[in-house]
């Protein structure tokens, strides 16, 4: 027993302030590791970085510390870290291997949250779908079509596909192509476009609205239109200054011809 004592003994100056400092390496570690996750989430959060990335960035970076903190307390205590180190990076790239299309997901979904092309509620088109964005996930995007379909799309696809996003700017051009006849009076058909135009107080008055004669087609005379709008106007008014010129011309007699053709025939002799 007085054996047992003494061996304990010897191991205890031996190996005692190892071990104690082993013990202040993980503890004060750990508690740096907290401060600095801390500062670093209040500072990302003054910064108006995204919630997602500021969640991610933080609990990656106390992970990060946390494992470096345990590396350290084993080598005090002199076990080999040599080989943990090894072992921990092997068993990374295996998952990394593994799961190598959702890393690409996960990696095409950081960047659309950091760089934000689009945000929920804007109307976009990429990836073959067209739809109004709804959740913006790490690892796929939702959007939900005029239809009322929801489509799933994986960020990574969606990030390596052109993106059009109506709903960037504040405003959009609106174009409309009205056909007359070749009989019909240009300056009435300009008048009474313009008057409609006036009397629509949604369509924008800056940049000055435009109404162009386009085209001399086969079996029309093709004016354009083209004005800007509110984007969240866009498609009522479009819609309703398409309605209101086809009733108007109605009225004034303006003449919308169907396409058509002068067949001239000759007798043979």
């Amino acid at each position: 027993m007085e054996q047992v004592f003494s061996s304990l003994r010897n191991l205890a100056v031996l190996y005692g302030m190892d071990i104690i400092s082993a013990i202040l390496i993980l503890v004060v570690g750990l508690w740096v590791a907290k401060i600095i996750k801390r500062f670093l989430h209040k500072v990302l959060t003054n910064r108006g970085l995204d919630k997602t990335i500021n969640s991610f960035v933080t609990n990656l970076t106390y992970v990060g510390l946390v494992v470096f903190v345990i590396i350290a307390t084993l080598s005090k205590v002199g076990i080999q870290t040599t080989s943990f180190i090894a072992v921990i990076g092997a068993a990374g790239l295996a998952v990394g291997l593994a799961l190598q299309g959702a890393l690409a997901n996960f990696a095409a979904g950081f960047l659309l949250i950091l760089f934000r092309p689009f945000k929920s509620g804007d109307f976009i088109q990429a990836a073959g779908s067209a739809g109004t964005i709804e959740d913006i996930q790490m690892l796929y995007t939702q959007l939900k079509t005029p239809e009322n379909v929801k489509v799933v799309i994986p960020n990574g696809k969606l990030m390596g596909d052109i993106i059009v996003n109506y709903s960037a700017n504040d405003t959009r051009r609106a174009e409309w192509i009205f056909g007359v006849g070749y009989n019909d009076n240009m300056k009435k058909v300009r008048e009474i476009i313009q008057s409609l135009i006036e009397n629509k107080k949604r369509i924008l008055t800056d940049p000055k609205p435009q109404i162009l004669v386009k085209e001399l087609a086969d079996s029309s005379v093709n004016f354009a239109v083209r004005a800007y709008i509110s984007t969240g106007d866009f498609w009522n008014v479009y819609f309703e200054m398409t309605e209101k010129v086809k009733e108007r011309f109605d009225q004034e007699g303006i003449n919308i011809p169907f396409p058509q053709r002068d067949v001239h025939m000759f007798q043979a002799s």
